[in-house]
């Protein structure tokens, strides 16, 4: 299947190139002409701007918009539209707020131009391990993009089945699923960075206190020098807190057990936000969630070792780089 994607910062850029390897056909364009050259040379054809992608894809088109949210998707997504023809779609794989997907799909709608809006989650391990996508849109318009959904999902793989109801959906055990009308994709994604927050923080938290367990203000018979690697190390084995955050965190504190390489100044990408302001739309309690989002905005101004380990698992997952260090 053909795809054109624009935008091949980190994750961009490893989308394309896992298509690519899965036998699609793929238009790449960036305003980093290095960025497309090296697309390129792995397999992809390159474009010089918005309208040669358009004018090298054929009918009906598809193409992947994967920029930071605001202004770069919204100036991107307008000009798009005034290049592709009726019946060609419009994916937003960012994490864009989904009241922003509604209204882009009512203005395209117009113009007979169809959109997509996909959450994506996978950070900077999608290429090898796949990306889980919640996808958001028109049935029969996901229903078409479906090759290229499936080549980006990771598939079954080893993970043992869930006892379902039948008739459900295959799509969710192979990481990914037609979430709803435009903007639920982006809306689920964006309850997931939400929980994301809560769970990053519980462990900051934890570690935190063991790594304080030989504070000089204890008693002495109760100070504990509590080796974390192995902590973590052997919490990924059969504890009921394992996850893939917790292995991030093994590696990390294998790594550097201090973190001193992280600068604990922990950043918030938007969706932790968004998700607590849709709490407080739907009057439901999110006591967790606010907590982990205010927490991120403490770290901003006094760091504890609780917040290096959050920087950790953000650039583990993620590669986001911080100010003043080498985390997020």
């Amino acid at each position: 299947m053909e795809l054109g994607v624009i935008g091949l910062g980190r994750m961009g850029g490893n989308i394309a190139k896992r298509l690519v390897q899965g036998g699609h056909h793929c238009v790449v364009y960036d305003r980093d002409q290095a960025a497309v050259g090296k697309l390129a040379e792995a397999g992809a054809a390159g474009a010089s701007d918005l309208a040669d992608l358009v004018k090298q894809l054929s009918a009906p088109r598809a193409v992947w918009v994967m920029l930071p949210a605001g202004g770069p998707t919204e100036e991107t997504v307008s000009a798009l539209a005034e290049l592709l023809s009726p019946g060609d779609i419009i994916i937003d794989g960012g994490n864009s707020f989904y009241k922003d997907d509604i209204r882009r799909a009512q203005t395209l709608a117009a113009k007979d131009l169809r959109y997509v809006d996909i959450g994506t989650s996978g950070g900077v391990w999608g290429l090898e391990r796949g990306y889980c996508m919640m996808v958001g849109g028109e049935a029969g318009t996901v229903g078409h993009l479906d090759p290229i959904l499936a080549t980006l999902a990771p598939g079954a793989g080893s993970i043992p089945r869930t006892k379902r109801a039948e008739g459900a959906d295959p799509r969710a055990e192979l990481g990914y699923i037609h979430a709803g009308p435009v903007g639920s994709g982006h809306f689920v994604k964006m309850v997931h960075n939400g929980i994301e927050y809560g769970l990053m923080q519980a462990y900051a938290e934890g570690f935190d206190i063991l790594k304080n367990k030989d504070a000089e203000s204890l008693p002495e018979a109760e100070r504990f020098t509590l080796n974390l690697a192995d902590i973590a190390e052997v919490w990924r084995r059969g504890s009921v807190v394992s996850s893939w955050l917790l292995d991030l965190t093994a590696q990390a504190l294998a790594g550097d057990v201090q973190l001193e390489h992280y600068s604990g100044s922990v950043a918030d990408s938007g969706e932790g936000r968004w998700t607590i302001e849709a709490a407080l739309e739907e009057a439901v309690p999110s006591d967790v969630l606010a907590a982990a989002l205010f927490a991120r905005f403490r770290s901003r101004r006094d760091h504890t070792f609780g917040e290096k380990l959050l920087s950790a698992m953000r650039f583990g997952f993620g590669g986001h780089v911080e100010q003043g260090g080498r985390g997020s």
